[in-house]
């Protein structure tokens, strides 16, 4: 079995983070695994995410996409008219990250916290 922080992702001789801690960076925010789960089902615009979230806020929800397209996880894609309609999707890299993602809230799942109890 091999260790998440073994010595071949220590950093010895490298400077790019350990592989885990990068994951767990990209999902860092009380809101973005669930926004990566939301659109890994299908892409969604920026109303029907607040649906299916509806404990976000507007603000958080802006802030919370913004951050995952920066880190090139989620595309943000702008059709004119009007009104301008948004849709947003997952990149290919967010796809796969969300396959992890999606294994967290199973185990969220199978193993609550105590304090939910």
């Amino acid at each position: 079995m091999r260790f998440l922080f073994d010595e071949e992702h220590k950093g010895a001789g490298r400077s790019r983070a350990p592989p885990f801690s990068t994951a767990i960076k990209a999902i860092e925010g009380k809101w973005k695994v669930d926004i990566l789960c939301e659109l890994g089902t299908a892409s969604r615009r920026f109303g029907r995410l607040r649906q299916f979230i509806p404990a976000i806020s507007e603000k958080m929800l802006t802030q919370q996409l913004r951050e995952l397209e920066a880190d090139g996880l989620v595309n943000r894609e702008v059709y004119p008219g009007s009104p301008t309609k948004v849709v947003y999707s997952l990149t290919e890299s967010g796809a796969a990250l969300n396959a992890g993602a999606e294994a967290l809230c199973r185990w969220g799942e199978q193993f609550p916290s105590r304090t939910d109890a």
